[in-house]
């Protein structure tokens, strides 16, 4: 397999990854449960759900914030901004990329939220209507801010390039992977510590996926509630995380001697243009993100080895995800593994695609694709979504799907590093 030089100039590569889902709290234990097969949803506990249309959730397990931050840092941060925070952290320390003076204006940092930090929102407007504006933080405006999770990062770590957060509702997370690269690529930064970051356990937030009939009903087994690409499916469980990963270019992580666990070799973004919450019939915007990523790359169809769906297990986006992933890769869709670990994770949003990007980059690694649990009646027999139990396959190229409300679609493509 050639190397392909993007039209951008530089290669991309990861030299780190951090993760907090709701099956693990580092990457490894993430991973782990997923070549496992093990759930992470459950009936919902920081919130009283009785009276709303469903219970489920994906919750991070066994969190202590004060295990990564100070007092005063908690008191600032919303827990998407929490879990982002915690993420970096590993990934920095995984990438042994030490910030300085010499080199902070050539490290950014890129974090994308679908929602970013509703919890706080709804504190602040509970107490300001319940205790008047005295009861209101002076520092409710950074909490309440969708930068909130990039800007601790940023000030933690001394990155004195450029930091934005991004938000594409569920394309979020790897959007933001992908334009983090475009900064590499064009000589902007050198090095970006990217991703996504989710916590939207509100009843506001639960209320409204319920009422719009998107949220899995089937509270009676929780574990079993996320079921992509299954013929039983009844929608996807809302989940909370993060995923961040640290890119550089190929010749600055070469340079320093780090170690490239992978190359974010293609990235595409698109809109369907077409509707809030549905998915366009034909596919037009995820057939155009995936042929995009793919010619980015400069990587045909036939050499991806594995495809991280989006797989949410709603009705609608699993049936036009697949029809899409045979539009464009043909027969080849029948030959290659296709699995959703938003079966064991839940769907987290804006990290969901940042997280599965970690995902991807482990399936080079380790040559073992994580299955779609709960897959026991399969939309397509003729298709292998590695139904319920892990399976081995050597893997160079992986696709990693992102596709979110409003239409958005963004793709990734993670080749093994070669120089």
């Amino acid at each position: 397999m050639s190397a392909h030089k993007p039209s951008g100039g530089r290669r991309v590569v990861i030299t780190g990854w951090g993760a907090i889902t709701p099956v693990g709290l580092t990457v490894d234990e993430t991973w782990d449960a997923l070549i496992s097969g093990r759930s992470g949803i459950g009936a919902i506990t920081s919130l009283d759900a009785s009276d709303l249309p469903t219970n489920l959730a994906g919750e991070v397990k066994g969190f202590e914030p004060r295990k990564y931050m100070s007092h005063k840092q908690l008191r600032r941060m919303d827990p998407y901004a929490q879990y982002a925070y915690a993420a970096a952290g590993e990934a920095l320390r995984a990438a042994k990329l030490d910030v300085d003076e010499e080199n902070a204006a050539r490290v950014g940092a890129l974090i994308g939220s679908g929602y970013g930090p509703m919890q706080s929102i709804v504190e602040h407007i509970g107490a300001i209507n319940e205790r008047g504006p005295r009861a209101i933080s002076p520092f409710a405006p950074i909490t309440g801010a969708i930068d909130s999770a990039v800007g601790e990062v940023s000030l933690e770590y001394g990155l004195a390039g450029p930091t934005r957060a991004m938000s594409s509702a569920c394309a979020s997370g790897t959007d933001s992977i992908g334009e983090a690269a475009r900064w590499i690529r064009y000589g902007i930064a050198d090095a970006v510590v990217s991703g996504g970051a989710e916590h939207i356990f509100t009843r506001v937030d639960m209320a409204g996926s319920g009422n719009a009939k998107a949220l899995s009903r089937r509270t009676g087994s929780p574990t079993e509630a996320s079921r992509p690409f299954d013929e039983d499916r009844d929608g996807f469980v809302m989940s909370a995380g993060s995923g961040v990963l640290v890119l550089e270019s190929a010749e600055h992580a070469v340079a320093r001697g780090a170690t490239i666990l992978a190359e974010l070799a293609g990235y595409a973004a698109t809109s369907d243009a077409h509707h809030w919450t549905a998915p366009h019939p034909e596919g037009r915007g995820a057939r155009a993100a995936m042929r995009g990523a793919l010619a980015d790359a400069g990587i045909e169809a036939s050499e991806v080895d594995y495809i991280n769906a989006h797989g949410t297990s709603t009705v609608y986006n699993d049936q036009s995800e697949l029809d899409s992933i045979r539009a464009v890769f043909g027969a080849r869709a029948e030959q290659i593994p296709i699995s959703s670990t938003k079966s064991m994770t839940g769907h987290m949003i804006g990290a969901a695609g940042a997280v599965e990007a970690i995902v991807g980059g482990l399936v080079i690694n380790k040559g073992i694709v994580p299955p779609t649990i709960n897959c026991h009646k399969p939309i397509d027999e003729a298709v292998n979504f590695v139904a319920n139990e892990a399976q081995r396959h050597d893997v160079d190229v992986v696709m990693s799907n992102s596709f979110g409300f409003g239409g958005h679609n963004a793709v990734v493509v993670l080749r093994r590093w070669a120089p």
